[in-house]
């Protein structure tokens, strides 16, 4: 990747999610509670992802240090591993989608790949959980 396209991902999905909870902070009650979003790359890496592995740490690392910066407003994070999403489907032929979509679910100890639905009940929990701080919820159907 080249440094480019590396620095859009950190602009992106690091900066981004930093500059909307520096912004949002002073305007949380004691009772709060952030969810960034990290990747499921930095902690089970692919050959070719050095710059989505390193965003995704740096967004676990951020999850970590404002658990405790921001205390009592609880942070923490969501790591999404195969996701059905219309982002996946844009990129494939129907065919190349059904074929991709169940390589996943046998590959998963879960069966399938997961769903936005699956993300969405994470983040709801990790809101809701007001004893959960600083934790990053693995959301993948068993990735290894």
């Amino acid at each position: 990747m080249d440094t480019a396209a590396a620095r859009g991902l950190f602009e992106s999905k690091y900066w981004g999610q930093y500059h909307c909870v520096r912004h949002a902070a002073p305007r949380l009650g004691s009772d709060g509670s952030v969810v960034l979003f990290s990747g499921w790359m930095s902690r089970k890496p692919m050959v070719g992802t050095s710059a989505p592995a390193a965003v995704d740490a740096a967004v676990e690392a951020l999850t970590r240090v404002l658990s405790l910066e921001l205390a009592p407003v609880r942070v923490n994070a969501v790591t999404p591993g195969m996701i059905d999403t219309p982002l996946w489907r844009a990129r494939l032929s129907a065919d190349e989608q059904r074929a991709f979509f169940e390589r996943i679910g046998r590959d998963l100890p879960a069966g399938r790949p997961g769903t936005a639905d699956d993300v969405a009940h994470a983040v709801q929990f990790l809101l809701e959980n007001g004893f959960t701080t600083g934790a990053v919820l693995d959301v993948d159907g068993g990735q290894r």
